[in-house]
């Protein structure tokens, strides 16, 4: 199906979900939206090959954080499925912080390398805000750098954007949310998702030209915010903090939120929410991220999407 055709049909399932409202919100499948952003990606490494360019991505891990290793393979595995060129760089939790930055030195300097991420969290004898500002904004794919932060507040297009709340915007687009001159509402105000997804819906673009409202720890009447929102982005990192009575009927709720909470009803003694209650959500909501499975899988998507982009704007093509 060609994505004219899929937006077009994502789009009529859009117009269908308000009016299905009382059967349940419809779900925005991140998987799926993923796979089809990973399957362009693909398209575009094999275009640059045709012409010599091989995208090259290098992860840099440092210390043994469970979480962000496995986070790491499967980034590696992205590079590969797209047949992109990708390098892990496991470094120890005592690594000195100039070792780490001789090392963030060595792949700037690479021509094989486009893209470099440094996986957070560090070790706290490092400044993640050094290592961030060391890569060349040209490479960081992350988008952290605060040349690619300024390039997106002034709406410059060839700067890089954190993964995250990309693939979020990207979930609304490919879904046929029309944000323009909806009311957004941002529970979270991170440097990592809130306060470039207030960005990314302000501007004049896909996705954009919504009017936004940036909640947080001090917001006085939360619930007041969010319930004339027509557009719900919860990240303050809260299990299961805004419910179903706090959205307004036919909203279009984004949770991108991952908490884990236990619960000794289940095999693993746990369970993983989003920042949403999901269930008394779906009854009001027209649209709903599920978690997992909502914005999750969009995050490593919109890095290969990055990355490849990195290479193109790097050989000049």
């Amino acid at each position: 199906m060609h994505a004219e055709a899929q937006t077009h049909t994502a789009s009529a399932g859009a117009a269908s979900a308000a009016s299905e409202a009382s059967q349940g919100a419809q779900l925005i499948d991140g998987t799926a939206i993923g796979r089809l952003v990973r399957r362009d990606v693909a398209e575009a490494v094999e275009r640059l090959k045709a012409r010599g360019i091989t995208p090259g991505l290098s992860v840099v891990l440092v210390g043994d954080d469970p979480a962000s290793a496995v986070y790491v393979r499967s980034k590696g595995k992205a590079c590969e499925e797209a047949g992109m060129r990708g390098e892990t760089i496991r470094l120890p939790a005592d690594t000195s912080e100039d070792a780490l930055l001789a090392q963030v030195d060595r792949l700037n300097a690479d021509p094989n390398v486009h893209g470099i991420l440094v996986q957070m969290p560090l070790p706290r004898h490092m400044s993640a805000d050094k290592v961030i500002r060391r890569i060349l904004p040209e490479k960081d794919v992350d988008g952290f750098h605060p040349v690619n932060v300024g390039k997106l507040s002034i709406g410059e297009r060839d700067g890089f954007v954190p993964c995250t709340p990309a693939g979020a915007i990207e979930l609304l687009v490919r879904s046929g949310v029309d944000t323009r001159g909806k009311d957004a509402v941002i529970v979270g105000r991170s440097n990592i998702v809130g306060k470039p997804m207030a960005a990314l819906l302000m501007q004049d673009a896909p996705g954009g030209n919504a009017t936004v409202t940036v909640c947080h720890s001090r917001t006085t009447n939360l619930a007041g915010h969010i319930r004339r929102a027509d557009i719900v982005v919860a990240a303050i990192g809260k299990p299961e903090m805004i419910t179903g009575d706090m959205i307004k009927p036919g909203a279009v709720v984004v949770d991108v939120g991952i908490n884990r909470v236990n619960d000794a009803s289940v095999p693993k003694g746990y369970r993983i929410v989003g920042d949403v209650h999901f269930a008394s959500a779906r009854e009001v909501a027209s649209l709903i991220t599920p978690v997992p499975g909502g914005v999750g899988p969009m995050t490593i998507a919109m890095l290969m999407k990055n990355t490849v982009r990195a290479a193109a704007q790097i050989a000049g093509v």
